[in-house]
């Protein structure tokens, strides 16, 4: 009887359907054909692989676990392992279909009027409009509460000024989900390209996600006009429930950067040869390999269950504030010890840990930094916020 595999240890595939296992395998089959193969040489030349968008938007990835509108109606657990196998390839490609999908497509979906979502949800799930989402500040970060973008009422329109920043698409986006305080509270708004007074710009000189386009937006008393703003996203829920959709593509993407770092670890270990037998005869790496195995089936079952609970409409935002503390971490972690099993040429491109490595310090930050999900977490057990 053959043993576990040893990237999926628990034989987690086995309790996914017929569906579920077909999207995972075509997804899988695009990374292994079209994104591995030139991803290290755009992390090297900070360049997105923008060409790739025509093939996303073909394998109904954009929107697809949203009805109607073009989307393609998946379930959660389906957009998971979508996340799973992208960012087994690169979390810039992750990141670019988690920002059009949970960012952008989600709040238009929820708190847009039907006549909005007719406008745009089509035209971004086929990939001809691509979004971004503006909501962190400069000097906001972890506390949006301080919201400096303000939005005014002007007759029929809306006049924006402030800044965003660290925004992902940023530049390549034809619209930008833009969250502003106004005398009625938070409120959102799409942004279009070409809007007066709307800039945006890259951000340069990153050592993460350089396979990914990162920008700041500037608004200069943009006339916004009232059929943009979104009207029923009121106060800062509205855009916290979008983090909370992105946060759950992330918990089930960490896995992925994980994976494939494990499979070249057993790689190199099988053929790396020291003092007269290959690595994988020694304990030290056994254990090593073993611990990697551990940390990441903890992580499997973890986003399934997740999985399962947003599909049954019993998913509370607490849980996903775990799974994606948790499986980053786990995922960080894991990178980090398979770039030290590769030995020196580990830190070089030639090899894919690093490469996740860099990315992943950016994923444990953004959308929620580690103290923030276990503050979140805390006050779910405790009943008392602490932040």
């Amino acid at each position: 009887m053959a043993g576990p595999d040893p990237l999926d240890f628990y034989d987690v595939r086995s309790l996914l359907d017929d569906d579920e296992q077909e999207v995972q395998d075509s997804i899988g089959r695009f990374v292994d054909e079209q994104v591995i193969p030139i991803i290290s040489d755009c992390f090297e030349r900070d360049h997105f692989p923008v060409e790739l968008v025509p093939q996303l938007a073909e394998l109904g990835l954009f929107g697809c676990n949203i009805e109607g509108y073009g989307c393609a109606g998946l379930n959660n657990v389906c957009y998971g392992l979508v996340c799973q196998e992208l960012e087994r390839g690169d979390s810039g490609v992750r990141s670019f279909v988690s920002v059009q999908n949970s960012l952008c497509m989600y709040p238009i979906h929820r708190y847009g009027s039907e006549e909005q979502r007719r406008r745009w949800l089509p035209e971004m799930a086929a990939g001809r409009l691509l979004g971004c989402f503006g909501l962190t500040e400069p000097d906001g970060g972890s506390d949006p509460g301080t919201m400096k973008t303000r939005a005014r009422r002007d007759g029929d329109d809306w006049i924006i000024n402030g800044s965003k920043m660290w925004i992902t698409n940023g530049t390549i986006a034809d619209l930008a989900i833009v969250w502003a305080a106004s005398d009625e509270g938070v409120l959102g708004f799409v942004v279009e390209k070409g809007m007066k007074g709307y800039e945006a710009r890259d951000i340069r000189r990153k050592m993460s996600l350089r396979a990914s386009i990162t920008s700041e937006l500037f608004f200069d008393e943009v006339r916004v006009p009232e059929a943009n703003r979104l009207p029923g996203a009121h106060g800062l829920g509205a855009p916290l429930s979008c983090l909370t959709q992105a946060r759950f593509g992330i918990a089930w993407g960490a896995i992925g950067a994980a994976t494939a770092c494990l499979a070249e670890a057993l790689e190199f270990a099988s053929s790396r040869v020291l003092f007269g037998r290959t690595l994988d005869h020694t304990q030290t790496i056994q254990r090593r390999l073993a611990d990697i195995v551990r940390r990441i089936t903890n992580a499997r079952l973890l986003a399934l269950q997740l999985g399962r609970l947003k599909d049954a409409g019993r998913m509370q935002f607490a849980q996903v504030s775990l799974a994606k503390w948790n499986n980053v971490r786990m995922a960080l972690d894991v990178a980090r010890e398979v770039r030290d099993i590769l030995g020196a040429g580990g830190v070089t491109l030639d090899y894919h840990a690093i490469r996740h490595a860099l990315n992943l310090e950016s994923v444990i930050t953004y959308e929620g930094t580690e103290t923030i999900h276990e503050l979140i977490v805390g006050r779910a057990l405790t009943g008392v916020s602490a932040f």
